[in-house]
Order: structure tokens, then C-alpha cells, then sequence
């Protein structure tokens, strides 16, 4: 009598099975990893347009002009508060999708990023608001976007930052908007960015007073940064292009740090020097 032989894997079969799965995955992984990652800056730029569609409705309802900023004004002149009528409080449409954790969180405890590259990637935060509420308290917001200090609309004798009334743009209809930057990635709510202001020495350093570009200098994004114009378009700008645009209506766009004003590759942080030049 023939027993009958069963069908199935050898121990051997199995083996190979296996070995060619994680040869397989090995090979996908990173490339799927780079569709994630630019997933994510596609949503980036896809929530600033979002935020262009609240600035134009807010200078539609107010004369053409911009909130007033924050110094000497009530709060609510600060575009966290002047905005907050025109779209539903939620502390992740506020973040870039690679920036959502925030420097101190809401219950006041430090990430202890400072001095790593690991800050590029860290929002600004918390900040309450008696407009928003969640389970019957105020909410607490945080973000990883900014708006150029110098396009608000601040009251005569009142502007932040020592800057001279002529360059602040107050509001969108102006010549060449379409090379302003109105909000983008961002360490803190705001910045007042310079020609002159020098580059972060990492990736990610904390922001600064004296040099406001490093507020928006934040490789999120594979060497770029998202960004809204005052024009309400929306996309990506290369980090040494930053220094290019016009931030201030005084702005000297071939300042020291662009091609235009001679910048050589050591006048950048070692971890820019690879950039694209502009």
C-alpha cells in the first residue's frame, strides 16, 4: 500500500520565499518612503493655499488692509486671532505634516531639540485663545507656520521691529506680489526677515531676534520651504532663494547672501552649501 505524498513547502522553499520578500521590501521601502514624504509637502503647500483663501477674505472685510500685528495692539490684531473667524480651530491644519511637534507642549514641557537638526521639524507653540474651546476650556494652538512681519498694517508710531513705515505692505494689493512672502514654514508666528540676516549654523537652530530669516530657513522639505506670496499663490522656494525674495518694501534683494551680491558657497553653514544657488 502507497502512502499518499502530501503537498507543501520544504524548509529550503520557505527560506527563499522569505529572502526574496525582504529583498523586495529592502528595494521598496526607500522609494516608498520618498512618495510619503512628498505626500506630505504636497499637503503642505495645499493647506497654504487654504490659509491664502482666509487672508484674502480677511482683507476683503477690512478696506484691502492686514491685521495690525501684535506690538502695542490688542491681541487680536495677531493673524492667530484676527483669523480665527474664518476657519474652524484645529492645531493640525496649522502645521506643516513634517512639523507637528512643538518646541514646548501644552503642558509647558521642552522638546529639548534646541541645538539639533531635529528643530527644522518642530512647530511653535502653545498659545491660547478664549474664541476656541475643547471640552468646555479655552484651546491651547500651535503651528509650524508664520507671516512675514512686514506685510500687517500696524498703527502710526506702533511698528514692531524698528522698521520704517515705508516697508510695510499692509495689505495685497501691491506691484510684484507675486514675490512677497505673505506666511510660510515657520518657528514662530512671525519674523521680520533682514538682507542682511545670516543664515542659521544648523538646520533647525532656534529662532533668533537678530537674524529673523532663520525663523523661515527650515529644511522641511528636501531643501525647500513652503510658501504663500501676497498674491495668495502658493508653492515651494528653495532656502537660499529666501534671501532673494522681497520681503520688505525696502528690501535689497542682492543683499550679501545671494548670487546677485556675490555670495560664494563659504559665506553659507556647511549644511547649505549643497543647496541650489540662487
Amino acid at each position: 500500500m502507497h502512502k499518499l505524498r502530501t503537498s507543501g513547502f520544504t524548509l529550503i522553499e520557505l527560506l527563499v520565499v522569505i529572502a526574496i520578500i525582504a529583498l523586495l521590501m529592502s528595494i521598496l521601502m526607500p522609494a516608498l518612503q520618498r512618495v510619503k514624504f512628498q505626500a506630505r509637502s504636497v499637503a503642505c503647500i495645499s493647506k497654504l493655499k487654504q490659509w491664502g483663501l482666509f487672508f484674502s477674505m480677511y482683507a476683503e472685510d477690512n478696506n484691502s488692509r492686514f491685521m495690525g500685528g501684535y506690538k502695542n495692539q490688542p491681541q487680536a490684531q495677531r493673524w492667530v486671532y484676527s483669523l480665527r473667524d474664518y476657519y474652524k480651530w484645529d492645531e493640525e491644519f496649522t502645521c506643516c505634516p513634517n512639523a507637528t511637534k512643538p518646541w514646548i507642549d501644552e503642558f509647558g514641557v521642552n522638546s529639548g531639540a534646541e541645538g539639533t537638526d531635529v528643530g527644522a521639524t518642530m512647530a511653535w507653540g502653545y498659545m491660547r485663545d478664549d474664541h476656541w474651546y475643547w471640552q468646555g476650556e479655552p484651546a491651547q494652538m500651535k503651528g509650524s507656520y508664520g507671516i512675514n512681519g512686514w506685510v500687517i498694517d500696524p498703527q502710526s508710531g506702533r511698528e514692531p521691529h524698528n522698521g520704517s513705515p515705508d516697508w510695510f505692505w499692509r495689505g495685497p494689493s501691491v506691484a510684484g506680489a507675486g514675490y512677497v512672502p505673505l506666511f510660510m514654514e515657520a518657528q514662530r508666528y512671525n519674523g521680520w526677515a533682514l538682507h542682511n540676516d545670516s543664515p542659521p549654523a544648523i538646520n533647525g537652530a532656534r529662532w533668533n531676534d537678530e537674524a529673523q530669516m532663520g525663523r523661515y530657513c527650515l529644511d522641511r522639505h528636501d531643501g525647500f520651504a513652503g510658501c504663500l506670496f501676497l498674491d495668495f499663490s502658493a508653492r515651494k522656494v528653495g532656502l537660499k532663494e529666501l534671501w532673494t525674495l522681497k520681503w520688505h518694501q525696502g528690501y535689497n534683494q542682492s543683499g550679501p547672501y545671494t548670487l546677485g551680491g556675490g555670495a560664494i558657497a563659504t559665506d553659507w553653514p556647511e549644511w547649505m552649501r549643497n543647496l541650489k544657488d540662487y
